[in-house]
């Protein structure tokens, strides 16, 4: 498992599927992904089988509640957060796009999960992968992203013009970008948990 100061990035497992499905047909959340589809469990079963468990350009993580336990102070993973990955990896190129969503409790991208996850993936794909260059598509609503990737010193690389329909507008796409040789980007203390609440206690809806 690959960890951050709040959450940790773990393989997908098919236990995961029915959650994951729910989030990706949210409406609220639908809006932001490129699949306008509503998806039925068989499809979600057939991007688990062949793009999650034998495409070798894409590398997909769960994202999950990190919380105190286990012997010797060590971190147990808890609750499924949402999911991110590297995918269309241009391994002669050494780039790829990023993907990152928090489904749990109607965040999408909020600033405690989501900018750990993302550190957390960026320095896989850099360090670990050998990636140079990651980007991301998002829409021009996206305002989430749009925050969160300035946060984390992504580039505003380019807009392209009015390339999505939803609803009942045009939307431009953003393009950013993220270099090896840019600045890595450093979290601050993650923002303390609401009073009452340890970390794993709740549950996803």
């Amino acid at each position: 498992m690959l960890c951050g100061k709040t959450v940790g990035l773990r393989a997908i497992e098919s236990h995961d599927l029915p959650q994951l499905l729910a989030w990706r047909n949210d409406p609220r959340l639908r809006r932001y992904f490129r699949e306008y589809r509503e998806l039925n469990l068989a499809q979600q079963r057939q991007w688990f089988e062949t793009r999650v468990n034998n495409d070798p350009t894409t590398r997909m993580f769960a994202i999950v509640e990190r919380g105190r336990g286990g012997g010797g102070g060590g971190h147990t993973a808890g609750r499924l957060l949402g999911a991110c990955g590297l995918c269309y990896i241009d391994w002669v190129n050494r780039t790829a796009d990023f993907s990152l969503y928090i489904g749990a409790d109607d965040l999408y991208i909020d600033e405690r999960f989501a900018p750990d996850a993302a550190v957390a993936m960026i320095d896989y794909g850099f360090d670990e992968l050998g990636l140079h260059r990651l980007w991301s598509e998002i829409y021009s609503f996206d305002a989430p992203k749009q925050r969160l990737f300035t946060a984390l010193g992504f580039a505003l690389d380019g807009r392209h013009r009015q390339t999505h329909w939803a609803e009942g507008a045009w939307h431009d796409s953003l393009y950013y970008s993220l270099l090896s040789t840019d600045r890595r980007p450093r979290l601050p203390a993650p923002p303390a948990l609401p009073e009452g609440k340890a970390p794993g206690n709740a549950e996803a809806k």
